[in-house]
């Protein structure tokens, strides 16, 4: 089944045995009533790790049993995030979400050379899923939040995590769109040099699994009349499944302003960790948070 809209990951999901979900700093509004949300849907079981008093008041506030969850009390969202990665490793848990904490202290404890969850020479990468008004499916984009200049081999990884989490979502043969100022190859514009090798390597079979085309400009990549009017034929071009995004201005620019000024609903995580690790903004609704959850159950 391929998935056109967010919801419909509810639906595979409900298919399929539970994943287990362990929440770092779970302390939130937000965090636990879209967990608790997952809960009573059957997608996942959950720990929270976090102040038990914080959590269970908001549980209180908002007529949610806390027996659904089981809660480890820790006094620190450092502490958090540490104990968190800890049942991962132990076996406890699926996949991994960020609660109330910053992104650096959740990435800490994954990067951990001694107790994270990294395999030696791994790239991690932020990959989300969107749900635009104006678009006729999913766009499925990264890096927004994590590498701020991803060097050619790093966009290599980007563009197989954008194609792997298309693969999970059924599409069984994903456009990529490679992102870059210009549809030309400039060799003075890195993003278009780049963007050609990926490409290339792409069309010679190193790269996998999907249509890859690039250098492209977002005009292209999203709307076939530009396409047209320039004289491109890809097929990639009007009805990109994914876009690689040359760095994280470009790619968190797009992200802010679908979710801010255009008010589309997605979900993030992060890819590259021996487990999905959900990684959404502190500010992110609770909608967004339950299909990010949905979204690294698919991929766990």
């Amino acid at each position: 089944m391929e998935i056109r809209k967010l919801d419909q990951m509810f639906e595979v999901l409900g298919t399929r045995a539970k994943k287990r979900l362990v929440a770092a700093w779970a302390i939130d509004a937000h965090t636990i009533m879209a967990v608790s949300q997952a809960v009573k849907m059957g997608i996942v079981e959950a720990i929270l790790v976090g102040d038990e008093g914080k959590i269970t008041k908001v549980c209180r506030e908002h007529d949610i049993d806390p027996a659904i969850f089981r809660i480890v009390h820790t006094a620190s969202d450092l502490e958090a995030a540490s104990l968190a990665v800890e049942l991962i490793n132990r076996g406890e848990g699926d996949f991994l979400m960020k609660g109330l904490l910053s992104t650096d202290r959740y990435m800490r404890a994954i990067l951990n050379k001694e107790t994270g969850l990294m395999n030696p020479g791994a790239i991690l990468a932020h990959i989300t899923v969107a749900e635009p008004l104006n678009y006729h499916k999913l766009l499925i984009f990264g890096d927004v939040a994590i590498i701020p200049l991803p060097d050619l081999a790093q966009k290599v990884a980007i563009t197989n995590y954008l194609i792997k989490t298309a693969h999970f979502l059924g599409i069984e043969q994903p456009k990529v769109g490679l992102m870059a100022a210009s549809e030309q190859t400039l060799p003075k514009i890195p993003s278009c040099a780049d963007a050609a090798i990926i490409s290339k390597m792409a069309q010679r079979g190193q790269i996998k699994g999907a249509m890859v085309e690039g250098p492209l400009g977002m005009d292209l990549i999203i709307d076939k009349e530009s396409a047209h009017i320039k004289g491109m034929t890809s097929e990639v071009c009007g009805d990109a499944d994914c876009i690689l995004f040359p760095n994280i201005e470009a790619g968190n620019t797009f992200y802010k302003t679908i979710v801010k000024l255009l008010k589309s609903e997605l979900c993030a995580i992060v890819m590259g960790a021996r487990v999905p690790c959900v990684l959404t903004s502190r500010g992110d609704s609770e909608r967004s948070k339950l299909y990010s959850i949905a979204l690294a159950a698919m991929l766990a």
